[in-house]
């Protein structure tokens, strides 16, 4: 019985080996390289988003990150007050304008969640807030903040650090903005708001609508890095120097209708101008990005953390917010800066801002 023999490749079959060899090599480099690619960018972003903050210096899109989610923890926080239907509503005194100054159970808890969700991450940071602790206040027991977000991340992922002094940021929160409108269950109107500003400027603004939709949306910008998918600007309005829209859509605070606020709109705008009452300027700010007013206006007095946010997310989309007398508005925290109040009212406007501050400006002065 013989075992033995000879095995004989022929040539066709040796090529279609060689062949298929080499696509397998090639396939395995590019997946390789893909694979590669996509875990360093993860590794990047797990290197950027989970190191511990220093004591000097903050990472701006953690920041940003951290920003975005005690927005959403407060206004989850506000939700649940507003279901309980106990709001334990008190007044802390009245505006120039005679009107209640109130706040709520959701104001207070909303602040605690947001400064302390804040300070958890950033210790060293700066930061205000338009509610104040009570002496005996309990440090409340804040969950961990997972500084994590995504569209955030797709922002800074080819900068592991974008590094800003900490010295020269302060963060101005609004824990509960339109407080009046959310005892009266005008929950459209309500917000929570966050914001950045670095060495004065305005340029990071995080304004979460808990009330909207199951979940609440959540509307952030950073000056000219990007902004949300859910910040979309409305139609342009046609404009030119001595015509404006016909009517022209003025958003005013709803405690103003038909006073000093709508006098200045229709002697500056016409007496065509179709006035937009609305409550809280995230909510004015966020109005005249969609169209549902050409402008914001503001004649009296208002406080710092309602303007920061609002103000940062129209700069970052090309719009403009000043004091009625023309002045940016200075969010530092040093000592001659740090002025809570805006004495000389306010003007915001996603477009034509300046044609419209001087047309506001020649009727105060008639």
């Amino acid at each position: 019985m013989n075992l033995g023999g000879t095995v004989r490749i022929s040539r066709c079959g040796m090529l279609t080996l060689f062949g298929l060899c080499v696509l397998i090599i090639v396939y395995y480099v590019a997946t390789n390289h893909q694979v590669k690619g996509s875990l360093a960018n993860t590794l990047k972003s797990q290197l950027r988003f989970n190191k511990k903050p220093q004591d000097k210096f903050v990472d701006m899109g953690r920041l940003l990150a951290v920003a975005i989610e005690v927005a959403e923890r407060g206004g989850n926080v506000v939700k649940q007050v507003r279901r309980d239907s106990d709001l334990n509503l008190k007044s802390k005194g009245k505006t120039r304008e005679g009107v209640i100054n109130p706040v709520t159970d959701g104001d207070m808890r909303s602040h605690y969640e947001m400064y302390f969700g804040l300070k958890k991450m950033f210790p060293q940071l700066t930061v205000i807030s338009e509610e104040h602790m009570h002496p005996t206040a309990v440090h409340p027991d804040i969950l961990p903040i997972s500084g994590h977000n995504a569209e955030v991340e797709r922002l800074t992922i080819t900068e592991l650090d974008d590094p800003v002094q900490m010295d020269d940021i302060t963060v101005w929160i609004d824990p509960l903005d339109a407080t009046k409108e959310y005892s009266e269950n005008k929950l459209q109107y309500v917000t929570t708001m966050v914001c950045v500003a670095v060495r004065g400027e305005p340029v990071m603004g995080v304004i979460h609508q808990p009330f909207k939709q199951d979940t609440g949306v959540t509307y952030w910008a950073w000056a000219e890095r990007g902004h949300s998918q859910t910040l979309k600007l409305g139609k342009q309005p046609e404009f030119t120097s001595s015509q404006l829209p016909d009517p022209l859509k003025v958003l005013v605070s709803m405690s103003h209708t038909g006073g000093k606020t709508e006098v200045l709109a229709k002697k500056a705008f016409g007496e065509s101008t179709k006035i937009v009452p609305a409550a809280g300027a995230g909510y004015k700010a966020l109005a005249t990005l969609w169209g549902e007013g050409d402008v914001y206006l503001h004649t009296t007095l208002i406080k710092k953390w309602d303007t920061c946010a609002p103000n940062a997310i129209l700069r970052a989309m090309g719009g403009k917010m000043t004091t009625l007398s023309g002045q940016t508005i200075n969010y530092a925290a040093r000592e001659e800066d740090k002025k809570e109040k805006i004495e000389d009212g306010l003007l915001g406007a996603a477009f034509f801002h300046n044609l419209l501050l001087e047309k506001v400006k020649k009727a105060q002065q008639t």
